[in-house]
């Protein structure tokens, strides 16, 4: 008895040994008994920092780990399983390589949502009526963003040199630069023309200046009671003295019309020639 009690103990630490080590396997290889993870795919143009089982993460949260990767013509797609069944993501959707910080760490796919906020009615990934209804479901394949690195900026900044050359931006930006100096120039000598434009009118406006404080003066004096006053008084000598002119004028014509007056007037003015031709003869002129 005691035997086949020793026996049956080998046995099954034997057995247990192989079911824990079978299920070790099976969880370093990314399979899980029992699971209702859901999948989807993610294509990255490079696959640096991108490793099996790295974590998936959604908002800082570890959401999931990165399955197989395979490598294709057009991309490097990479299998995410997701662990959260109840995780909704509206679409579009993408997948970027980070790191866990800024000082370095591991590396970890980010997915990240740029989508509008779903209802509480929407399907869930798993659900048949999932595709087609603005959310991210089992199966869909979303584009990647490879971990920037200094070999991706190398690469970026030698096809950015190389197409600055192939559409001359370099000697465009040479020839913006010359018409630059151009216009500055021109730019230098309308500041010069104006200065001396300036220094011309200069004459005209304290002439201006002038006229201004004169007529402010003017105005200022007829604003002046007594100015006013003046006005009125000369206007009113000027009418009175205007009627005299005119009455003694009417005296002129009445005496002009006057025959008897005229006539005597011939009558002193002949007499009085020949008492200064008598006086002062003509050859005494002479």
């Amino acid at each position: 008895m005691r035997r086949s009690y020793r026996d049956a103990l080998v046995g099954l630490s034997i057995v247990g040994g192989m079911v824990v080590f079978g299920g070790t396997m099976l969880w370093l290889r990314g399979i899980r008994i029992g699971s209702n993870a859901w999948h989807i795919k993610a294509n990255f143009s490079d696959a640096i920092g991108l490793a099996e089982r790295s974590p998936v993460t959604y908002r800082g949260i570890l959401i999931g780990e990165v399955g197989e990767i395979t490598v294709k013509p057009e991309a490097v797609q990479a299998i995410l399983k997701i662990e959260k069944t109840g995780l909704r993501l509206p679409t579009p959707v993408i997948a970027r390589v980070v790191k866990n910080s800024l000082l370095g760490g591991d590396v970890q796919v980010a997915l990240v949502s740029s989508g509008k906020l779903l209802s509480k009615n929407a399907p869930w990934p798993r659900d048949e009526d999932c595709l087609g209804r603005n959310i991210l479901c089992e199966g869909d394949l979303i584009e990647g963003e490879p971990l920037t690195s200094i070999s991706t900026l190398t690469t970026e900044l030698e096809r950015m040199i190389r197409k600055a050359g192939n559409e001359e931006v370099i000697e465009n930006l040479v020839n913006s630069t010359k018409q630059f100096d151009k216009t500055q120039k021109q730019l230098e000598e309308l500041i010069v023309q104006a200065k001396i434009e300036i220094n011309r009118a200069q004459p005209i406006i304290l002439e201006l200046t002038e006229a201004v404080e004169h007529i402010n003066n003017i105005m200022t004096a007829i604003d002046n009671p007594k100015t006013l006053n003046d006005l009125k008084e000369t206007a009113n000598n000027a009418r009175s003295l205007s009627k005299k002119l005119d009455s003694f004028g009417t005296d002129i014509n009445d005496l002009m019309d006057d025959e008897e007056l005229m006539s005597a007037l011939r009558s002193v003015t002949i007499g009085l020639g020949q008492f200064f031709n008598e006086v002062y003869p003509s050859k005494l002129i002479k």
